[in-house]
This record gives structure tokens, sequence and C-alpha cells, in this order.
């Protein structure tokens, strides 16, 4: 689409016209006598067709000259077709336990008992495909913690790495979670967002790792990183055996008090999980603390084209005076003959 920037230029278009007529009524009002010439004379100050046509095209020519000079101040503009831009909002790592205890079919709903990291992907999954507009990346630790997706508005990628995680795959009889904290702070380092967000999901304790758990916090909070821990697993249940039944508690591993340090110390919250549904709602509640921002930005790209018609302009400009020197006329009055 095509539209003019400053429309009202184009009322500077009758300004020639008006300047002549003011310049016409001026010199006759100097004029004391009317000519009167004989019909012969008449007929001989009319010219031929082609005389006309070469006294008026000077006129012509600067018509449109004037109305192309017109046209480019009132800068012409080139707009597209609406791109659709995402608005960037937050910068969310992702940090999840992969270490043997994840095994555990301990996540209890009415079809059966799930494995913890089964139930702990499909959630982490529909939150990613929730948040549009940040920046996510994801971390795997257990005995060892590292990056397995930089930060990205690649959500899908996303979701086939959180797909394809396996337990094991950073170590399996331990867990790092001060490293894995460490990691997050060092990936931070360089970036400028203003909110730098960690949801760090764990189903044990610290017992490994170069940086202790509370150390990494302090580390975070000194870089502004926000960390919502989640402390997943059933917690005491009656299970029955040959020996009757029993108390036994899945989740006696989970160091609940590291994990609240660590939300505390950094601005954020800590949650537990015992079952699928409670982890469902700390995800979904984490959405409400940490909001999406507005979806998109609509754009429509703009480019001038004002030099178009200026260049036509001097083309035709420079037209007109070669050939008003080549026929000694003016653009204005056509030349008169002597009458006798």
């Amino acid at each position: 689409m095509i539209t003019l920037n400053e429309p009202w230029v184009l009322l500077l278009i009758p300004l020639p016209i008006i300047v002549r007529y003011t310049l016409s009524k001026t010199s006759q009002t100097q004029q004391n006598a009317l000519l009167t010439p004989f019909f012969q004379q008449w007929s001989q100050q009319t010219s031929s067709l082609e005389e006309m046509a070469s006294t008026r095209l000077p006129l012509l020519l600067a018509s449109i000259c004037w109305l192309l000079l017109v046209l480019s101040a009132a800068n012409p503009l080139w707009i597209g077709d609406p791109i659709v831009q995402p608005r960037e909002g937050r910068e969310i790592m992702l940090a999840m336990d992969i270490s043997g205890s994840m095994e555990e079919r301990d996540m209890i709903t009415s079809k059966g008992n799930y494995r913890r990291i089964d139930v702990v992907k499909a959630v982490l999954s529909d939150f990613a495909s929730r948040r549009e507009n940040d920046k996510l990346g994801l971390i795997l630790f257990g005995q060892q913690a590292f990056l397995q997706t930089p930060l990205t508005f690649d959500h899908q990628t996303i979701q086939k790495m959180l797909d394809e995680a396996i337990i094991g795959l950073a170590g399996a009889n331990a867990t790092a979670i001060g490293d894995a904290i460490g990691l997050v702070v060092k990936r931070f380092q360089s970036r400028k967002a203003k909110d730098k967000v960690l949801i760090l999901l764990t189903d044990g304790v610290n017992n490994t790792g170069l940086v202790t758990p509370d150390k990494a916090a302090e580390l975070a909070a000194s870089q502004g990183i926000k960390i919502y821990t989640i402390g997943v697993g059933a917690g005491e249940m009656q299970v029955s055996s040959i020996f009757g039944t029993r108390t036994v508690n899945p989740s006696a591993d989970l160091d609940e008090v590291s994990l609240k340090y660590i939300a505390k110390t950094t601005g954020g919250r800590y949650f537990r999980a015992k079952d699928p549904k409670e982890l469902q709602q700390i995800y979904q509640l984490i959405d409400k603390l940490e909001p999406i921002t507005s979806k998109s930005i609509t754009i429509r790209p703009q480019k001038s084209l004002f030099y178009w018609s200026l260049f036509a302009a001097i083309i035709l400009a420079l037209v007109s005076v070669l050939f008003i020197q080549r026929h000694h006329l003016s653009p204005f009055n056509s030349p008169q003959k002597e009458v006798n």
C-alpha cells in the first residue's frame, strides 16, 4: 500500500496558477490600449498545430515538474504487510534432576503409578509451551550438571531435549544441586535481561559437586537470579507386604531445608509436589508469579519513495530547459508576432 506522509503539501499544487493569475492582473492594469487587429492579422497570429504544440510543451513540462516536486515533498511511503514480532520477556532456565532416584514410581494418579521423571517431563513440556515470549534453557544434573539447551525462543527444541533426557545421562548415583545452580549463574553472567529466573526441580539432596547449594544460591542472588525450587516425590504412604501394612517415605532423602534456603536467598519460593496434580499446579502458579509478557507486537515496514518523483522532476526540468533554449521559448508565454 502506498500513502502520503505529509498529504497537506498537496494544497500547494495550484500555487503557480494563483501566482500567474495575480501577475496577469497586474500586467493588464498597466496596459493603456487594447489591440484590435484585422481578421487577416489575427489569422496570421494563429499558429499551426505544430507551432501550438511547440509553444505549449514547455508549459506542460513545467506543470508536470511542479506536480512531481509537490508529490516528492508530500513524502510518499510504501507500507508493507503487517509483521508480527514476539516481544522478548524473561529468561528462564529449567534445571531437572535426572539422578537414579527419579526412576521411583510414586507419582500416583487414578490411572496408575508413574515414574517421577515421566511426570516431570510432561509438566515441564506443558510449561514450556505456554512461555511464548520467554527464552528458555535446559540444564540436566545428576552426579554432574551440564547444559542441554542454551537460552532460546525455540521451545520445540526444549521439548525435544526433555523427551530425550534419560536417567543416568549425567550420572545416576549422586546429585549435584550446587553445581547446577553454579552453571546457571555462569550462563547468566553475560546476559542483559532484567528478569532472570531458574526453576530447579529435584527429589534428593546435594551429595556431590564443587559448589554447595548455599554458596551457589548466594552467588545467584548477587547476579539478580531468582530461583524457584521444587521438591518432587510422594510423601509417607501405606504399602502392603507379606508381613502386613507398613509406612514408607519415598522422599526421605529430599533436602527441603536446603531447597527453602535457596529460594528464600534469591527471592523465589519453594514448592512441594507429591503427585502429578500438585506438580502441574505449581508450574501454573509460577506462571502467575512470573507473568507472561504481552504476546506480540505488530509492525508494518515502511519505505520512502520521494526520490522517484524527485528524480523524475529533475529529468523533466532538464528536458524543459533544453527545449526552451532550442526554440527560444518561455514556459509561461507564447511567442508574440509584431502587429502592424
